[in-house]
């Protein structure tokens, strides 16, 4: 849900680098820049490496900001040995006259690793010098930590006392530190000689259409029917026919929904089968019960998803992507010859629930989970809910979707961040 419109501030987001340059640091920078760009604010993202990412993010390219490049090279072999040289110095002058233009303007500074590691000390001493020493940027400043130089032992031969090594684990006034987990904020409270309650902590994410979607059809029903807020995804790959057992399939769903208070949803791929005239008077009849049971919501037959009247009929690259939006293969036909599905359920890591037909017994052995063809809609609801309630991969999915999406922890967590700084601004 977007927030009211209102001014927003423009925040820059400074690191060594930035998309396309693959990394961690970089797929955060990537995800809050194109969210919080569509939620109204000016964003400008400065780097020493990288593109132009996002139509809505402007990137600000600075070269003296590489940590890679030859002169930061030679100071870090200097300041590895211990060695604070004039061309230390002349580094940091020079990225400090370098950025300062850039940072003009801007409400909100968040700045990614700098302050906490090792990997361009001339950068860290630049903005301490304008930030801290002349306090030159009259924003907001957040330290985005996602990995800290000095509690990390592997690296201890490389940091030394005094400057510019120190700035590393000393708080700087006027920053708001945010860290991206838990043990992140224990290790730096300890570095700092600050309480935990000081420092934020909002970890990464995941872009699940990134994952599981091949097709921009397939994003476009992940979106359309909010399958992301769901609790279980069950796929029906088959044309609307009733010996697909689909009206079974509605039936089991809606005590899945209503008894056992799980969001879950059913997807239908097919439309109805073009070999018999009874299978149009079948799908009215699903269509009757759907609405009769209030799954309008959640009982999805795929062929509405065309356009123009057009029947939608996928092709294999996003039939494949629905197997993997899918938590589980739901397959109640009353009759089939082999059962193609359970084949391609396996290969997708699905747990299968079907009917025993003797064609699937033998494909889906003691691998999959079977039902008669005629039990009842609340005997097959129990079963799945037990068996998916036992499965660790179904589990983590979900508690992932449920927490862990970009856009989850941009709402819910860095959305109130800023209002926070915005309103300690306004107040201050």
């Amino acid at each position: 849900m977007k927030p009211d419109s209102i001014d927003r501030p423009r925040i820059t987001i400074l690191h060594y680098t930035a998309p396309p340059v693959m990394g961690g640091v970089e797929s955060t920078i990537f995800h809050h820049g194109r969210l919080l760009a569509g939620y109204g604010y000016d964003i400008r993202v400065l780097a020493g490496r990288g593109s132009v990412f996002h139509p809505s993010v402007t990137f600000d390219p600075v070269q003296e900001l590489d940590a890679l490049q030859p002169s930061a090279l030679r100071v870090r072999r200097e300041l590895n040995e211990g060695k604070v040289t004039k061309r230390f110095r002349d580094l940091r002058d020079r990225i400090a006259e370098a950025i300062w233009p850039s940072l003009q303007g801007g409400d909100i500074l968040m700045v990614h690793n700098v302050l906490t590691l090792h990997n361009h000390l001339a950068l860290t001493a630049a903005l301490h010098q304008l930030l801290v020493e002349r306090q030159a940027f009259g924003g907001r400043v957040v330290g985005w930590h996602h990995d800290l130089a000095w509690a990390r032992p592997d690296i201890a031969g490389e940091l030394h006392e005094g400057y510019p090594w120190e700035l590393l684990k000393k708080p700087w006034p006027g920053v708001l530190n945010v860290v991206v987990s838990d043990a992140r904020r224990e290790q730096l409270a300890e570095l700092y000689g600050i309480p935990g309650a000081e420092i934020a902590v909002i970890p990464p994410g995941v872009d699940p259409a990134r994952w599981l979607c091949r097709t921009d059809t397939a994003r476009r029903i992940l979106e359309d029917y909010r399958l992301l807020e769901a609790d279980l995804i069950l796929l029906l790959p088959a044309r609307i026919s009733r010996r697909k057992n689909i009206d079974l399939a509605v039936q089991t769903l809606a005590v899945l929904r209503n008894r056992r208070h799980i969001d879950a949803r059913l997807l239908v791929t097919g439309p109805p089968g073009p070999y018999s005239p009874t299978n149009v008077e079948y799908l009215k009849e699903l269509l009757a019960m759907r609405e009769a049971l209030g799954l309008e919501k959640a009982a999805h037959l795929l062929y509405e998803a065309g356009r123009e009247g057009s029947p939608f009929v996928p092709d294999d690259q996003t039939v494949a992507s629905l197997y993997a939006l899918a938590d589980a293969l739901f397959f109640p036909s009353v009759e089939e010859g082999f059962g193609i599905p359970l084949l391609e359920a396996g290969v997708m890591r699905l747990p299968i629930f079907c009917s025993c037909l003797p064609p699937m017994i033998k494909t889906g052995g003691d691998e999959a989970h079977y039902f008669r063809a005629d039990a009842t809609p609340e005997a097959i609801a129990e079963l799945i809910a037990k068996v998916m309630a036992r499965e660790p991969a179904y589990r983590m999915r979900r508690r992932v979707l449920h927490a862990y999406t970009w856009e989850t922890i941009v709402e819910e967590q860095v959305l109130p961040l800023l209002k926070a700084i915005s309103e300690q601004t306004t107040a201050a």
